[in-house]
């Protein structure tokens, strides 16, 4: 697996050779965040979406946005 970074989130990628897919998942958080792409340029662009989304639902749902930890 590898790493790829986002602002301050930081998220594990793998690719599926069968599906022919990366997919990632956005690490020390306490919800789930996924994303998916056949490229690494999808991938880099679902992995901002998939950022922006969440912090867009902490701010609609008056959470409080955590922040990811890296390192």
């Amino acid at each position: 697996m590898n790493k790829v970074h986002h602002n301050e989130y930081e998220a594990v990628v793998s690719f599926d050779e069968e599906a022919a897919l990366f997919h990632g998942e956005v690490v020390n958080l306490r919800d789930v965040v996924t994303f998916q792409s056949r490229t690494v340029a999808g991938l880099e662009q679902a992995f901002a979406d998939s950022i922006a989304d969440y912090v867009a639902f902490c701010q609609r749902c008056g959470a409080v946005e955590p922040r990811g930890a890296t390192g």
